[in-house]
This record gives C-alpha cells, sequence and structure tokens, in this order.
C-alpha cells in the first residue's frame, strides 16, 4: 500500500449540523475523487470486493461529523487479512488510516471513528492471500476536519498520551478464548482545519501517526494515522487472548511525542 496522504490543505470548511443517528447497510457510490486517488492508494494492483470476507459498517448520516464509527466484521473466519487501509474519498488528506493485523487478532471485529468532511465514500481496502478487496459505504456528514476541539488548547496538550483500556469477555471462538478490549487515547489529533476559537489562527496539524497494541510479547495491530483519526482516538477490537495479564500501547505523533503504556486486561464492565 502506498504512504499516507497526510498533507491538508489549510482552508477553513464551514461545520454543518449534526443529525440523528440513521444506520443502513449504504454501499459505495460513483465517485470522480476514487478515480483519481486510486492510483496513490493502491497503485496499479487489481481491487476484488470485499463480499463474503469483509464487511463495514457506519452511519448512512452522522449524528457527529468529528466522529464517525467505523465498523469492521469479517465475514469469512477462515480468509487472513493482514492490513486494511481506510479511506475518506472528500477529505483533505483522504486516506484516515493504514492498519496491519497480527495472527492474535483472529477474525478481525474492529471499531475506530473517523472525521467526515463532506458527503463521502468511506471504503476499506483489505489485504489478504487473494489480493487486495474493497468495501465502503457512503455517508453523509460535514465539517469534520474543522470541527472544533472539544477541549481548550491547554488543556489538550496537557493531557497528551494518557491512555485508558476497558477489557471484556467475549466468548470463545473454536478452542480459543476471546477477549474484547477499547483503548482511548488522549490526544487532540489536530487536523490543520481548526481554528482556536480565542485568536481564530488556525491550530498547525498535530496527530498520532503510528500506533501499536501488545499482548505480552505478541503483537497485536498496529496504526499509520492521519488527519482523519478523530479527536482523542478510540479503538474497539476482538483478539485470541494469549494469557498474558496486560496489553501495551505505544504511540507517536508528529511531534515527536512518544508514549507506552501497560494497561492491566482485568475485565471491567
Amino acid at each position: 500500500m502506498s504512504k499516507l496522504l497526510v498533507t491538508a490543505a489549510f482552508i477553513a470548511l464551514a461545520c454543518g449540523p449534526g443529525w440523528a443517528g440513521e444506520t443502513v447497510k449504504n454501499p459505495l457510490t460513483d465517485s470522480i475523487t476514487w478515480e483519481d486517488l486510486r492510483g496513490d492508494v493502491v497503485g496499479d494492483a487489481a481491487l476484488a470486493s470485499a463480499d463474503g470476507v469483509l464487511e463495514i459498517d457506519a452511519p448512512y448520516r452522522a449524528h457527529d461529523a468529528a466522529t464517525v464509527p467505523i465498523v469492521l466484521t469479517q465475514a469469512d473466519p477462515e480468509t487472513r487479512i493482514t492490513a486494511a487501509t481506510v479511506v475518506v474519498d472528500e477529505n483533505p488528506a483522504p486516506v484516515a488510516a493504514v492498519f496491519a493485523f497480527a495472527e492474535g487478532m483472529g477474525a478481525l471485529d474492529f471499531e475506530l471513528r473517523v472525521r467526515v468532511n463532506q458527503y463521502s465514500n468511506v471504503r476499506v481496502i483489505a489485504e489478504t492471500p487473494d489480493g487486495l478487496k474493497m468495501t465502503g459505504r457512503y455517508v453523509k456528514a460535514s465539517g469534520g476536519c474543522s470541527a472544533p476541539a472539544t477541549k481548550d488548547p491547554a488543556v489538550a496538550l496537557n493531557s497528551m498520551g494518557q491512555m485508558k483500556l476497558r477489557s471484556f469477555e467475549s466468548g470463545a471462538l473454536v478452542s480459543t478464548p476471546r477477549r474484547e478490549a477499547q483503548i482511548m487515547v488522549r490526544h487532540p489529533n489536530y487536523s490543520g482545519l481548526q481554528r482556536d476559537q480565542i485568536t481564530q489562527l488556525f491550530i498547525p496539524a498535530h496527530f498520532i501517526d503510528h500506533l501499536e497494541v501488545w499482548q505480552g510479547d505478541d503483537l497485536l495491530f498496529t496504526m499509520d494515522g492521519g488527519i482523519s483519526i478523530s479527536e482523542n482516538p478510540v479503538f474497539r477490537f476482538s483478539y485470541n487472548d494469549n494469557g498474558s495479564t496486560a496489553l501495551t500501547v505505544k504511540a507517536t505523533d508528529t511531534e515527536g511525542n512518544s508514549w507506552e503504556n501497560v494497561l492491566p486486561k482485568a475485565a471491567s464492565s
């Protein structure tokens, strides 16, 4: 897969209204934008449909354009999905993130939150042994990349890198115990399109560009992210429990900051 398209045009875009939550199985629409993006994202690689392999769920009309939930569910547990690229066609930096998944993730059950700047296809391109497979949804949202941050910049910067884990029992898959976890990382993830509410100057882009989640000595997944990942990123996922007592989360951002936290995975409600 190609490198992230993380350079944003620093132009203020009007924030659109929020809508009541509504989720439908809405397919991708025709996209001239994607025709222009495709070469940068996948090069000349062939793209097959992910039908029967990977499903994506997303709200048709987003309640909050700055935190749009995207849920990935593996339909065929026998197909190994090694990576996934999340693309929001109409965003200033369309590639939201590139994820790499280790075997410990098992059958993919993964949720993230993204910014959507205007009505757009949100597509996921999965890497499998049989090549690249794509699925997606059309999402109606507006202003997600320029929406004001929820915290005062000084407060947000002071709490950067704080992490929280919620861990749940998730039954069993065949003979392997499964667990479900939710990881939240405090970070403003500034897009470069937001204004300081006092000075009205643009806040420079500053976001988490790399994240790793480990289970003991075993890697679960990595993320190389861009400006389209929401403020205070949250990831919910299922994984095969290897018996270790904690998850370790490592993160870096575009300002050279780095954090590492060991989070006990005792189940919580």
